[in-house]
């Protein structure tokens, strides 16, 4: 049924500086863009779309005034880097490094406009992909 992560979409009330923070973390610039109400990214191996709306435009009863929702994982090659770097950039921890199991550690961080964005190491991704 689930075949794979099509796109994720976070809100913003602040359009400009989420733009300007994820470009920073992404290293790229949106490739879709419709300033001041929606951007896209296109990212990791899959070029999966990450996308931000403007908060105006958020289904009525979504969570704004405090981190909430379900948590999609990226995968990460080095997660305390990555942790690291979400946090130089202003993002704040929501869940510490948690190992999960062999091969599988998780931590997520809330960006500055109040998403969840989890990351994780998953040793299955890389078996999938081939890689070890």
């Amino acid at each position: 049924m689930l075949r794979g992560l099509a796109h994720s979409t976070f809100f913003a009330a602040d359009m400009d500086a989420a733009k300007a923070w994820y470009t920073e973390l992404f290293g790229i610039e949106p490739y879709f863009d419709r300033m001041p109400g929606y951007i896209e990214f296109r990212i990791g191996d899959y070029q999966h779309e990450f996308g931000i709306v403007n908060a105006t435009y958020a289904p009525p009863g979504a969570v704004q005034d405090r981190p909430g929702g379900a948590i999609a994982n990226w995968h990460v090659d080095d997660l305390e880097a990555a942790v690291a770097r979400l946090l130089d950039l202003g993002a704040q921890e929501f869940e510490p490094i948690t190992e999960r199991g062999p091969g599988f550690v998780t931590a997520a961080v809330t960006d500055p406009f109040g998403n969840v964005l989890g990351v994780m190491y998953n040793q299955h991704y890389l078996d999938i992909l081939g890689e070890k």
